[in-house]
């Protein structure tokens, strides 16, 4: 008796003197794991949609009407200007980046990314950049009494960014939350490269891995080449603002130009760096649906570093009138056309892949056909200004506005609501409600065509970009409402989503881990998966592994 009891005395003991268990919340701030730092860029992501969402929507309120005080002018720019930034650096980087940093382990057989803490000292800067740039609201107002949040518009033109024009710090929080934001970008670039081609398991040679992990391949070298020139002109920026560098101090011999060059050499190729990770979404989620592999393997890896390549040479078409003479318009004019090709077989392959096949309209692949018809449309309105005589007059118009959004409204969010709605089940294990994703879908297709399809209109008859007001009687008015309406039915769209994502979380049917019946790895663990990804490391003998496993017979080389 006495030493059954001396023993849970000692058993007692040796739990006392193990250090507590950490809380959930210190575990995720401290975490190194690859998928609970992609959750967590995910989640930042979508905070930030929320509030980029409500910039837009009280601008649009603004431009309902003609000659409305809603907002004041500093109001709207600051609006502007805040909606702008945090949808492109705050919103659809970090998402892109969280889904890739998620996935990628799991595609190619790893248990994690090839630097851990890098990742995660890479989503805590940029995490850090976008509450800095909030913070401007707080704390940019002060010495010189002028203002609060950035005022200077996303691109933050030369010479709007002087000290003159900008006397107080707003610009100053603008220029460091994108330059925070830059760095943690490129570190997760390196991130991925590393990860895409040392960490690959047994068998998984280059021409079997997933198209999603080639894309983001893609990407990340193009961020490696494009966010250089942005950081440059940041401390440029700064240089000129504090140091009298005069770099686009046009009176002191500098140029305004430069910055413009410097902007758009991360600029347009940006979008790029946007789109590509949708294409990757794309290129998983329709075979799946249409239960056919991908049509023309090689012609989309081909094609994927193509429009890597070549829209790195397009960005100036931005700048068709500012002068830059013929010869440079010429050259812009054709690259610009050039890297519609690449996109053009992507189409055509997706097509193909989706012709014959038996299509599943489940929720996911309903938004990759939304995708498909919108960014076809956008791509059409992309050639149409690539012409510089046509760009020249509609420019400066919401007709640019309109096809901008199209790109990233109708391409990205649309991919993204897509993956939301596959990748869902294997992150929390619960499938989302497919009649509310239903709902989603419709209005949010009904509430964008409304809001960008009659947002060309105005452009046509003359509506200039960036305006805060207008007088009645242009023929600007009844447009603007409709514009207006479509926004409102967006956002239901969105909020729809939103409850669904939390309620599924919490009351979903259980999904189990592979309810799509699909054929990448991240599909063969459970869901979600553990800590470790794979118990044991997988080996790869074709281009889709899951389904080797399942149907051990099939001799199908045309997936090899």
């Amino acid at each position: 008796m006495a030493t059954a009891t001396s023993g849970l005395e000692a058993i007692d003991q040796t739990r006392s003197a193990q250090p507590p268990r950490p809380s959930v919340i210190y575990e995720w701030l401290t975490t190194v794991d690859h998928k609970k730092i992609g959750i967590m860029y995910i989640v930042y992501a979508l905070l930030f949609l929320v509030i980029a969402g409500a910039e837009a929507l009280l601008m649009r309120i603004q431009l309902a009407v003609p000659n409305n005080h809603f907002l004041s002018p500093q109001v709207f720019n600051q609006l502007f200007t805040m909606h702008g930034t945090t949808m492109v650096f705050f919103v659809g980087i970090p998402v892109l980046f969280g889904f890739g940093n998620y996935l990628i382990p799991l595609m190619i057989g790893a248990r994690d990314m090839a630097f851990p803490r890098l990742n995660a000292f890479s989503f805590w800067l940029s995490a850090f950049g976008g509450i800095l740039l909030y913070l401007s609201y707080f704390a940019a107002s002060g010495l010189y009494g002028a203002g609060s949040a950035p005022d200077v518009g996303w691109f933050a033109y030369a010479p709007l960014t002087a000290r003159v024009f900008s006397p107080g710090h707003s610009t100053d929080y603008w220029t460091l939350s994108v330059l925070l934001s830059g760095i943690g970008t490129t570190a997760t670039a390196v991130n991925i490269v590393a990860t895409a081609f040392c960490m690959r398991c047994k068998g998984m040679i280059l021409t079997r891995m997933p198209l999603l992990v080639w894309l983001f391949l893609v990407t990340s070298c193009m961020v490696f080449v494009v966010v250089s020139p942005l950081t440059a002109a940041q401390i440029m920026l700064c240089i000129d603002r504090y140091l009298g560098g005069h770099f686009f101090d046009t009176q002191a011999g500098g140029s305004a130009m430069l910055w413009m060059h410097f902007f758009w050499i991360f600029g347009h190729p940006e979008v790029y760096i946007l789109i590509l990770p949708t294409f990757a979404f794309m290129n998983e989620i329709i075979p799946v649906f249409s239960r056919k592999a991908i049509f023309g393997y090689p012609a989309m890896v081909a094609a994927s570093v193509g429009i890597g390549f070549v829209s790195l040479g397009v960005w100036a078409h931005h700048m068709f009138t500012a002068g830059m003479g013929p010869a440079g318009n010429t050259f812009f004019v054709f690259a610009t056309m050039v890297v519609s090709v690449p996109t053009g077989i992507k189409m055509f392959n997706w097509l193909a892949t989706i012709w014959g096949g038996k299509v599943q309209y489940r929720p996911p692949m309903m938004f990759a056909a939304g995708f498909l018809f919108q960014f076809l449309l956008a791509g059409l309105t992309g050639i149409m200004l690539s012409v510089a005589p046509f760009d020249w007059q509609l420019s400066a118009s919401y007709f640019v506005v309109a096809h901008f959004h199209y790109v990233l409204v109708g391409g990205i969010l649309f991919s993204l609501f897509a993956a939301f709605y596959y990748w869902y089940p294997k992150v929390t294990g619960r499938m989302m409600n497919e009649t509310l994703a239903k709902w989603h879908f419709w209005l949010f297709v009904i509430g964008f065509h409304i809001t960008f399809d009659l947002m060309h209109i105005p452009g046509l008859l003359g509506m200039p970009r960036r305006i805060y007001t207008y007088e009645a009687g242009r023929g600007w008015e009844v447009w603007n409402m409709w514009i207006g309406i479509g926004a409102i039915i967006q956002t239901v769209a969105t909020l729809i989503f939103v409850y669904n994502l939390v309620h599924s979380y919490f009351r979903g049917k259980e999904a189990g881990p592979d309810p799509w019946d699909a054929w990448t790895l991240e599909w063969a663990t459970t869901s979600p998966p553990p800590s470790y990804n794979f118990a044991v490391e997988p080996t790869v003998t074709s281009r889709r592994p899951l389904w080797d496993l399942k149907h051990p017979h099939d001799t199908d080389s045309s997936y090899e």
